[in-house]
């Protein structure tokens, strides 16, 4: 063998290991790669570290471009759902579907406002001007002389009785009167202090008790007359003008000292009694006016006092107003509507109650136009209650709200925030 076939075999053999070496190299960095790779590897000629890395380098990227798309489809995502999430939180309408929900849009202006405040109420006779007519003195009723309904004056005859205790206090009259006058003939000096003094009282004692018992000045003459009615006899007259209001007694019937048998109204000026709620925050001085409704008759009032006390059938306020009847239009025992007139001192704010809706929460809600035919959802506080309407605040002035058909928007709302998809 020559030279230079020792030294082609000593370069072959040097190449070998060379390779070899290099194969080790490689198969370390590559961390576990294949036998079938690391052969691959072996048998190409001039492969280096860097064509070894490249393979891996063209991974990563690989992976980080998979992470950037996903991370890029989430975002996509999020932005399609907070659209979603705007969209639903909205109603698109048309002039149209407006037409058919009867949706009716109003610009809020913040102004005074006047309202009233309905209670139920019922017509009362006056009870300052208000007589009632009974006997003094246990009686029986001869005879009536007026009905249910009737107006009668002052000093008319109603009724009739007759009573044992009349007739005896009478009839002590009778006696007590004459001699009170021969005595007063006489005089003090010719009768005596004694005489004198004994017969004034004893005519002032029978003829305090006889006005006691309701027997008028009359009635005390014609004892005093030569021909006198017959004793325990005498008749109640009114008091007042007004009108028989009641009449609960008959003829013959036997009635006990103050038990009711006439009761006599000066229907002129009637009493309303109106109840309110008893939470109801609300101050009524003297003077404030309202309107009263009764049996088709609309009349103003004012209020003459209010309780400080809750009746405790009804558990309500209740509130006594004075009522103008000189025509008499109205009278006791009539069911009556009561509507108290406020004004707000200050400019507010005030939607319909129709224009208030619950929102998903249970927060209070109006539907404010944000453009033409879009609605967004708006949280609101509450104020006072203003008759029909209700103070708001959280809505600017000039704001488009929704005063009808507030509803139908809250039902469109809803219905864009539901995806049957589940996207």
């Amino acid at each position: 063998m020559g030279v230079s076939g020792v030294y082609g075999q000593t370069h072959n053999e040097s190449a070998h290991a060379h390779e070899e070496s290099k194969s080790a190299i490689t198969g370390s960095e590559q961390h576990g790669s294949s036998a079938g790779h690391d052969k691959d590897e072996h048998d190409e000629e001039g492969h280096d570290e860097q064509g070894s890395h490249e393979p891996h380098k063209a991974e990563d990227d690989k992976v980080g471009t998979e992470h950037a798309e996903d991370e890029g489809h989430a975002d996509h995502g999020n932005e399609e759902s907070e659209g979603g999430h705007s969209e639903s939180a909205s109603a698109v309408l048309s002039p149209e579907q407006m037409t058919l929900a009867g949706v009716e849009v109003t610009t809020l202006t913040a102004e005074p406002v006047d309202y009233q405040i309905y209670a139920p109420g019922e017509i009362l006779s006056n009870g300052y001007t208000t007589y009632r007519v009974s006997p003094r003195v246990a009686s029986v009723v001869m005879r009536r002389h007026v009905a249910l309904g009737d107006h009668v004056k002052k000093n008319q005859p109603l009724v009739t009785l007759f009573s044992e205790s009349v007739a005896q206090a009478q009839a002590e009259y009778r006696t007590a009167l004459p001699e009170w006058r021969r005595v007063q003939q006489l005089g003090r000096k010719t009768v005596g202090e004694q005489r004198y003094i004994s017969a004034k009282a004893n005519f002032e004692a029978t003829r305090a008790t006889l006005l006691a018992y309701g027997l008028s000045n009359s009635d005390l003459e014609s004892l005093a007359s030569q021909q006198p009615k017959a004793l325990g006899e005498y008749t109640l007259r009114a008091e007042i003008d007004g009108a028989v209001l009641s009449d609960d007694f008959e003829q013959g019937q036997r009635i006990e000292a103050g038990a009711p048998l006439i009761t006599l109204a000066d229907e002129g000026k009637l009493w309303v009694q109106a109840h309110l709620p008893a939470d109801l925050s609300l101050t009524l001085g003297a003077g404030t006016t309202a309107e009263v409704v009764a049996g088709g008759v609309r009349i103003d009032a004012t209020v003459s006092q209010e309780a400080h006390t809750i009746d405790p059938v009804t558990r309500t306020r209740v509130v006594r107003l004075l009522v103008d009847n000189t025509a008499h239009r109205l009278h006791p025992g009539q069911f009556a509507e009561v509507f108290f007139r406020f004004r707000t001192k200050e400019p507010v704010l005030a939607v319909p109650e129709t224009a208030l809706m619950r929102g998903a929460d249970g927060d209070w809600t109006v539907y404010v136009e944000d453009h033409p035919g879009e609605f967004l959802p708006k949280e609101v506080d509450l104020g006072r209650a203003l008759g029909p309407l209700r103070e708001i605040k959280g809505v600017r002035p000039a704001s488009r709200v929704v005063t009808k058909g507030a509803f139908f928007v809250a039902s469109q709302i809803a219905k864009g925030g539901f995806d049957p998809h589940n996207h």
